[in-house]
């Protein structure tokens, strides 16, 4: 259950240090929440936010060096709210300290009729899109903000999604149609005007040119428009667009029970598979209490590591083929469906198996899974030291990547970047060891770094992270535990089918648990995990109901591409493909 407590004495022991600092500091305004998943949260007036995260980013020992996440939270309908400050919506940043291995939720109450709150993208860059994204789902608007305006639905786009007012199905709204003068006003508001996008025509000696890289380009990696701005080849500034693969994930968890948004998930990092389930219901597993049996936690590792070497499979040959190679994403797509039809015989499915289920997975290995699993993990590394001559060695691919896009690890954070991407610049932070879950502890395996923070240390810290999941794959395969792939928990496992005909309880109890899922007490939590392309999280608020009153998505893909104009901009249009090639992103991680 969600528990308050107001911080007007900074000393009590119970109250973390954090807290005990901020009301020290800022005063008696501040109070203090409770969640299930550990992590403080300080409410604070909004008058403070920009000294407040100035402060825990710049002040203390042990820095918030991350804005991890932004977004809000409607509370006009939430009933279950006791103690917390009156709002109609909240505002969260969540931060994390690398350093101190810690994490902070700092939130903001807002009134509808006012609600307006200064912009920190100067203090936290990488708050700029999740600002930009705030306002365009809840109409909060950040004063100071550099460009304030829609970030994934159209322009012309009527009222905020993610209110509570708006509606969630089809069917609540209107038939769809469009009108003459609808279609100019669209096209209209769709007219590129350099001046909007922070561009000049011009400038001493020179004209620029401007250039629409995508929505549809084979560089882009999916339905993603940069907007560039040229002096001859030379990328004076790149901005990106996105929103067009933008199909509401979060209005969608609001709607489905707790078990029936599962597959949806799946469809988040579409080249992730059960990576993204995991998150998921390791958070409702968070928030009802459940313990996972130790046979079922492996199988999900395992599971999650082969959609791991998938996923950077693709990234590799893609990689590769964008720099100017055409022959090793032939080779490394034959090693990627060897992997699919694995786990297409463990899962019924290839890419989107939904397989994962609250409280275990949906059934037990199959016969043969053992044989299948070790000749791959036998075949595979003598593939990887081929790829290594082939792609990784090769002088066209080293000359087009060495030095192109580099950052260092102070930078990435400031973006918003993690798992691979930030590893490339020295930094040794994984989830799956600062921070195991579902028994990662229990193997033994290393995380790659890079140094330099460029394309191609981008690269090498994947190629390694290949040879890393099959060690553990290996480990699984060799360790499986024995015992139940599902855990016996009443909201979790409905009763044998064959005892809903001895008595009406279970009968119940068994059509409750298929028809609308747990029924899950009101309490708050958020679980991170290392998915492939970043870390990827599931912030979720229960009422006390069979479903989320509000669901937040944080993916890696979104402030990836955000970083985009600091990385690029002075390189050469090509130089632009290989940085793209290599942030390693799916559109509808960014989009959700």
């Amino acid at each position: 259950m969600t528990d308050h407590a107001t911080l007007e004495n900074p000393s009590d022991q119970l109250l973390p240090e954090v807290a005990g600092n901020l009301i020290s500091r800022f005063g008696e305004g501040c109070t203090y929440q409770e969640t299930a998943d550990g992590i403080p949260n300080v409410w604070i007036s909004r008058e403070d936010i920009s000294d407040v995260l100035k402060y825990l980013k710049n002040e203390i020992e042990q820095p918030y060096e991350l804005m991890f996440d932004l977004s809000a939270i409607d509370e006009r309908l939430r009933t279950n709210r006791d103690g917390q400050p009156e709002s109609d919506f909240t505002l969260f940043y969540h931060l994390m300290s690398l350093s101190g291995d810690k994490d902070l939720r700092i939130k903001v109450p807002l009134q509808d009729q006012d609600s307006s709150v200064s912009s920190v993208e100067s203090i936290y860059p990488v708050a700029n899109w999740y600002e930009r994204e705030a306002y365009d789902m809840f109409g909060i608007d950040f004063v100071g903000h550099p460009n304030l305006r829609r970030i994934l639905t159209p322009p012309l786009w009527e009222g905020h999604p993610l209110r509570k007012e708006h509606p969630a199905r089809a069917t609540e709204m209107d038939p769809y149609s469009m009108s003459d003068e609808f279609k100019d006003e669209q096209q209209e508001a769709l007219k590129f005007v350099p001046e909007e996008w922070g561009m000049s025509r011009d400038a001493a000696h020179t004209d620029f040119m401007f250039l629409n890289l995508g929505p549809n380009h084979p560089s882009v990696h999916g339905v993603f428009r940069i907007a560039l701005q040229l002096d001859g080849e030379v990328v004076v500034q790149a901005v990106p667009d996105i929103g067009y693969h933008h199909r509401g994930q979060e209005k969608m968890a609001e709607r489905q029970s707790w078990h029936t948004y599962l597959p949806y998930t799946d469809r988040i990092d579409y080249l992730g598979g059960v990576m993204n389930n995991l998150p998921y219901v390791l958070n409702v597993e968070n928030m009802c209490g459940i313990q996972v049996p130790d046979r079922a936690q492996v199988i999900r590792v395992m599971l999650c590591e082969m959609f791991r070497i998938a996923s950077h499979l693709l990234f590799y040959g893609t990689f590769a083929q964008d720099v100017g190679q055409m022959s090793p994403v032939l080779y490394m797509f034959v090693d990627r469906e060897r992997l699919f039809s694995i786990i297409e015989a463990i899962t019924g499915g290839r890419m989107h198996p939904s397989w994962f289920r609250i409280g275990g997975v949906c059934q037990d290995l199959p016969d043969g899974w053992h044989q299948m699993v070790v000749d791959f993990c036998d075949y595979m590394p003598k593939r990887m030291d081929h790829y290594d001559t082939m792609a990784l060695q090769n002088k066209i691919l080293k000359r087009r990547s060495v030095g192109i896009g580099a950052y260092n690890t102070e930078e990435g954070l400031d973006w918003g970047i993690t798992g691979p991407s930030l590893r490339a610049t020295g930094n040794d932070w994984d989830l799956r060891k600062k921070r195991p879950y579902s028994s990662y502890d229990q193997f033994d395996f290393d995380i790659p770094t890079a140094i330099n923070g460029d394309c191609y240390d981008r690269c090498v810290v994947r190629v390694e992270e290949i040879r890393q999941s099959l060690r553990i794959i290996r480990q699984c395969a060799d360790n499986m535990p024995e015992g139940p792939y599902m855990a016996d928990h009443r909201l979790a496992t409905p009763p044998p089918k064959a005892r809903t005909m001895q008595d009406i309880e279970t009968l119940i109890h068994h059509f409750l648990n298929v028809s609308w899922g747990p029924v899950v007490q009101p309490c708050e939590s958020a679980t991170t995990i290392e998915a492939t392309k970043g870390w990827n999280s599931f912030y979720s608020i229960s009422d006390g109901g069979t479903m989320a009153y509000r669901t937040r998505v944080r993916t890696p893909s979104f402030p990836a591409l955000q970083q985009i104009p600091f990385i690029s901009n002075g390189f050469l249009v090509s130089d632009l493909i290989a940085i793209i090639a290599s942030i390693d992103f799916v559109m509808a991680d960014v989009d959700r």
